[in-house]
């Protein structure tokens, strides 16, 4: 029996034009914190901010772009666009038909996924799914998120954490192919729902709005989370860490990635890392990383990748693929 494999086709990326460094947050909201400070807890050296006209989906829009031109791929050829993002354009209609929208796509459908910064995993998963099912066999994934707009400026233990941007990749059904997605591992916990959360919605009673986060909680949680998930990916598949030739993790702490690359026994080199530049963009953060390594053909065909991420809920996953 033929086996159908999601092959990711092409990768995209879209960072707003504003570059806020460390220094300049600081001054700018008076912050009593410094880019040493920044540097020696997170890593992060700078973040884009969106411009007041940028959305979820115009961002979101223009990483699938990018990542259409880069696979060859005409937008009249997708057969469903799934977005990841905690910060949507509105509370309905999704994302994803904006988006849809915006590219000119009039069949097949689209919709939203929130699971904070684990989405695009989470995302991945789902289109996965329906691949192998026959549902679809041209898939738009897109993490986009403008997470300027839910911060709290004037609490540097969250503020200087995030960023906003949009990565994108266009997924494609291959019979019996020897790339591909090969396996998704999907998790989460209620339990720990309010360590990492933001207050208030469309739907609740009350609140701000805007993010709160027990960062050493959140810190606590993640290594072991995350290296647990990735070894249940290599085992699925029977693989052990010397199979792997890059990590591509969410990017929300430089001392998460590097320990995460030392259990796996990688060399920094193998890691793929842009928390320094673009802070945490939660659902978008892995697919601007895919992009960027892709991009400078750092990422080659027929390597194994692994990607993982953690967020609120909690949520944490990985994808384990070969490029």
């Amino acid at each position: 029996m033929a086996m159908i494999r999601s092959v990711i086709a092409g990768c995209g990326g879209y960072l707003p034009a504003r570059c806020l460094s460390n220094a300049a947050l600081a001054a700018e909201y008076g912050l009593d914190t410094s880019d040493d400070w920044i540097v020696e807890r997170t890593g992060i050296r700078q973040r884009h901010i969106a411009a007041p006209g940028e959305t979820a989906s115009s961002m979101g829009t223009a990483a699938a772009r990018q990542a259409l031109e880069r696979a060859g791929i005409a937008a009249e050829a997708v057969d469903a666009v799934i977005v990841a993002t905690s910060t949507p354009d509105s509370a309905f209609p999704a994302t994803a038909v904006r988006i849809q929208q915006q590219l000119g796509i009039t069949r097949g459908f689209g919709f939203d996924l929130a699971a904070a910064c684990t989405g695009f995993v989470y995302a991945l998963g789902m289109a996965d799914s329906l691949m192998r099912t026959g549902q679809a066999r041209c898939v738009l994934v897109i993490g986009t998120e403008i997470f300027s707009r839910i911060l709290d400026w004037s609490d540097r233990g969250t503020c200087v954490l995030f960023g906003d941007g949009a990565g994108a990749v266009v997924l494609t059904a291959e019979q019996d192919s020897d790339r591909g997605i090969l396996s998704t591992h999907l998790h989460s916990d209620g339990r720990h729902g309010d360590i990492l959360l933001v207050e208030g919605g469309p739907g609740s009673t009350g609140g701000s709005g805007l993010l709160r986060m027990a960062g050493k909680e959140v810190f606590r949680h993640a290594v072991s989370k995350l290296a647990g998930v990735v070894d249940e990916a290599l085992a699925a598949n029977g693989m052990g860490h010397a199979d792997l030739r890059w990590l591509v993790p969410h990017q929300a702490n430089l001392r998460i990635i590097e320990a995460m690359g030392k259990k796996l026994g990688l060399p920094r080199e193998r890691v793929v890392v842009t928390v320094d530049r673009h802070a945490n963009t939660s659902a978008a953060s892995i697919p601007l990383a895919l992009a960027e390594a892709a991009g400078r053909g750092l990422i080659e065909r027929g390597d194994t990748v692994v990607l993982e991420a953690i967020g609120g809920g909690l949520t944490w996953g990985a994808a384990l693929l070969r490029f």
